[in-house]
């Protein structure tokens, strides 16, 4: 795979080198071990698949790129780059500015904007009616367009799916930039709907087989069905395809549940279900999959580091919750000491703070891991802050060294 060339700040000093020892070791991706630093009073298991993935690092080097080639113009983004406030404030401190906020509110007239400003998208994409808008104001989006190749997978799978006279379900959360982007791609050439969960997968199954009144679609769908939408012939042949940063596993349960109800209303013959689970993101999958592997460990508590607002850091953290006490930073400033912790609570949606979150008995074993937009650099200092509580740790020179013979053999 393509090795980016990204900031070095982005990069940890042993995080990074333990990773690519594992990659050099396993190319397939078929040992889902949790990597073990054990540093005496406290054990620390890293997931096998964690941090910055491929759409990642191409996002950051081609942002990056534009502030090398364009010394003395004007950069804009046109929201976040990635769901993560550190590379996020870096940018900006670096002088780009964004147009929308992460929900699509304009931040700038874009009547400012001319053709010899820079403007970057994304790697969530954009919408078919922004890039029109921008084309129009002869501003220019093919250089510096970062759009994740995963997500222009589903679009051109969703094209295919259109082509072929299916309806695209896309399983997404509808006010998500990557969700807003692929419904404004897929409606191009298909009628599409934005299912969040298995639940509104159920309510969609239900004008399938006719147990809702389908005059109530257009109301529980409000805002997440393309337009002239027709409930009685748009749901006779259907695809899955999804927001990538999603439960691999949901998405694939939804395709298999509207794949069921088809069989049932027409029987095994009638080709009314198209298979479309190659638009899972392999990172995704990866990191779901790795941090299930590292569920399987014995441990005290998880700390997964990433951006509140990134969807799939908080997948991940849904997964931890259902085995041990998890706990969602954004750094280590949130570590406030070896009782207290200040973390996000997904369901609430807001910063709490808990209390004597750390195991009194010796050793305590952490799970660490993050969501796909967090550094490697930012692992390290949650690292290295939690061994700051613990005396008589081994030094980490000692402890990688350690791992590196092992792997190494």
């Amino acid at each position: 795979m393509k090795q980016f060339e990204i900031p070095s700040f982005y990069r940890s000093g042993f995080i990074t080198g333990i990773k690519r020892l594992r990659n050099d070791n396993d190319r397939r991706k078929l040992d889902l071990q949790p990597t073990v630093l054990d540093f005496g009073p406290v054990r620390f298991l890293f997931a096998r698949h964690f941090g910055f993935c491929y759409g990642v690092e191409n996002a950051i080097e081609i942002s990056y790129r534009a502030l090398e080639e364009n010394p003395g113009k004007r950069l804009f983004l046109l929201s976040q780059m990635i769901h993560n406030p550190h590379v996020n404030e870096d940018l900006q401190g670096r002088g780009i500015k964004f147009l929308m906020d992460t929900t699509g509110n304009r931040l700038i007239d874009w009547s400012q904007l001319s053709s010899e400003d820079v403007v970057i998208v994304p790697a969530f994409g954009t919408t078919v009616e922004i890039e029109r808008e921008l084309a129009d104001l002869g501003v220019s989006l093919a250089k510096y367009n970062t759009t994740c190749p995963f997500v222009e997978k589903v679009w051109k799978r969703s094209d295919k799916l259109g082509s072929e006279g299916y309806t695209v379900v896309i399983h997404g959360k509808n006010d998500h930039e990557e969700t807003r982007a692929t419904f404004s791609h897929a409606k191009e050439g298909a009628a599409s709907v934005v299912v969040r969960d298995m639940e509104e997968t159920k309510a969609l199954a239900k004008y399938l087989t006719g147990e809702t009144d389908v005059a109530n679609f257009y109301t529980e769908f409000a805002g997440r069905y393309s337009a002239g939408f027709d409930v009685a012939k748009d749901l006779k042949r259907v695809g899955v395809v999804n927001q990538t940063t999603m439960l691999a596993t949901e998405t694939q349960a939804i395709a298999d549940y509207l794949k069921q109800t088809m069989k049932e209303l027409y029987g095994e013959e009638e080709n009314h279900f198209a298979d479309t689970r190659d638009t899972l993101c392999y990172a995704t999958n990866d990191n779901q999959k790795a941090t299930q592997a590292l569920l399987e460990a014995q441990a005290d508590l998880a700390i997964v580091v990433g951006g509140y607002n990134s969807s799939n850091t908080s997948h991940i953290v849904e997964l931890c919750e259902e085995k041990l006490p998890t706990y969602f930073i954004g750094s280590d400033a949130d570590l406030r000491s070896a009782r207290n912790i200040q973390h996000w609570d997904i369901h609430k949606e807001e910063l709490v703070e808990s209390v004597n979150y750390m195991s009194s008995s010796l050793p305590v074993n952490i799970i660490v891991t993050s969501g796909a937009s967090c550094p490697d650099s930012l692992v390290e200092r949650v690292v290295m802050k939690l061994l700051s509580f613990f005396d008589d740790c081994r030094p980490v020179e000692e402890v990688v060294a350690k791992f590196n013979e092992v792997y190494s053999k």
